[in-house]
């Protein structure tokens, strides 16, 4: 459905509805000007997991107020309504189960979209277009052009657009990587990444069956095709199914390719091989691969990615993590912190070893806390748009090179891939009616 086909018929039904309709995109933040008690007011998309984790971050500010809710599950909607009254003391004065109610508020300044990879690019443009600010979960979407319509609404439309990527506001990443591009670690050829991670186990072929009470499913399903409902597919494990989301590849490789990106100041790589498959549970309901490596090759280094479901030891015995490997040294990076182990050349060690810098670990406080000064300030956020669709293309890059088994080709002067017509169709997106992909 259309912004403008939607829209007339708000006018239509606004007076049985109780709504405003939106006649413009004229409408700017109303806070430091009419909000009461100078509040930012949010309001939450896909209510469940990590979009509740992100609005307990927003109340953690004493300025945010939470104005409205929204899920296509009564049983986690009236749930948050519950757990946002408990922490804050206050009624949340709106409940929805169609998002585009919420865009149609005018009294809020800012969308928490948490709502699965399928359902991001929609609700972000339509924000964008009413003005108001948005902070989106990771990864950005679910397909390269859906990236490059949600950077270009931002943009158009002014609006501050924070992407879910929280290592960018937890201070270690940051001094890690100008440790790297200021040279110490020597020249770095090779730089690996990994996410194993045992708490994605198999997913059990289970039967086909009604949705339970409660939940609009056509409302989920959105643009992505019209499937019989199935409990492995549906909520936590949406992301396990192309229609939805990229797998392990786009949940944990958005976070760390990021900063395989930022360590070595690169952007999109020329050619990316992916190769893996369903490994350790070739029988389950799982789409996606369960194991997958990938080479993205530059001129001058390759960042190899590696993931695995099912297993936590990775490099180092490290679930997940990064290694740049230096003519110098190595560093480590995870999240709880980096060091750097010398290579030893002979018995002489090539530079000195830095010992483990722990990390803070609150990086999402202080995602949302950058973003919430951005509104006020306008400036770009730690992670911008534009970081936020960078990324989300690489890991999206190996999975379309392993489900054509072979090599793809990124040609960044066209923003596109290029010499391969069946890779650059898993590029677009497709959207089910009456659902229509987004005119910027």
């Amino acid at each position: 459905m259309n912004r403008r086909n939607f829209l007339h018929k708000t006018a239509l039904s606004a007076a049985t509805l109780g709504l405003s309709p939106l006649t413009g995109t004229s409408y700017r933040s109303v806070y430091g000007q009419t909000a009461p008690n100078n509040k930012i007011k949010v309001a939450l998309i896909g209510c469940r997991s990590q979009g509740y984790s992100n609005l307990k971050a927003f109340l953690d500010y004493p300025e945010v107020e939470c104005i409205a809710l929204c899920d296509v599950d009564d049983e986690w909607l009236n749930k948050r309504a519950d757990d946002v009254e408990k922490k804050t003391g206050r009624k949340v004065a709106h409940l929805y189960k169609d998002w585009r109610r919420v865009i149609d508020l005018k009294d809020v300044d800012a969308v928490i979209v948490g709502t699965p990879d399928h359902w991001h690019c929609l609700p972000l443009v339509w924000a964008a277009q009413a003005g108001k600010d948005i902070y989106v979960e990771k990864p950005l979407s679910n397909t390269i052009e859906e990236c490059d319509l949600m950077v270009k609404a931002t943009r158009r439309y002014n609006r501050i657009a924070q992407v879910g990527q929280w290592q960018r506001s937890d201070r270690h990443w940051n001094e890690a990587a100008a440790f790297l591009r200021s040279g110490n670690i020597g020249r770095i050829r090779t730089v690996k990444v990994w996410a194993y991670q045992d708490g994605k186990p198999t997913l059990p072929v289970k039967p086909d069956s009604a949705p339970p009470a409660g939940v609009d499913y056509d409302m989920w399903l959105g643009p992505a095709p019209e499937r019989p409902f199935n409990e492995y597919r549906f909520h936590y494990n949406f992301r396990f199914f192309w229609d939805y989301a990229g797998g392990l590849m786009s949940d944990w490789g958005v976070h760390l390719l990021d900063y395989a990106l930022e360590g070595m100041n690169a952007d999109l790589p020329p050619q990316t091989y992916g190769s893996g498959g369903k490994f350790a549970y070739p029988d389950d309901a799982m789409e996606t691969p369960d194991t997958l490596m990938a080479t993205y090759s530059y001129k001058d280094f390759n960042i190899i990615w590696d993931h695995a479901c099912g297993i936590n030891h990775g490099l180092f015995d490290k679930k997940e993590g990064l290694a740049f490997y230096g003519e110098n040294g190595t560093m480590l990076l995870t999240r709880a912190g980096w060091e750097v182990f010398p290579v030893i050349a002979g018995n002489t060690p090539r530079m000195e070893a830095v010992p483990f810098r722990k990390g803070e670990g609150r990086g999402l406080y202080h995602h949302v806390g950058n973003f919430l000064d951005c509104i006020k300030s306008r400036e770009l956020p730690n992670a911008d748009i534009a970081i936020g669709a960078r990324v989300a293309k690489m890991s999206h890059l190996a999975n379309i090179s392993c489900r054509v088994q072979r090599e793809v080709r990124w040609d960044s002067a066209q923003n596109r891939i290029i010499g391969d017509r069946e890779a650059e169709a898993l590029s677009k997106a497709y959207y089910r009616a009456p659902w229509e992909l987004p005119k910027v």
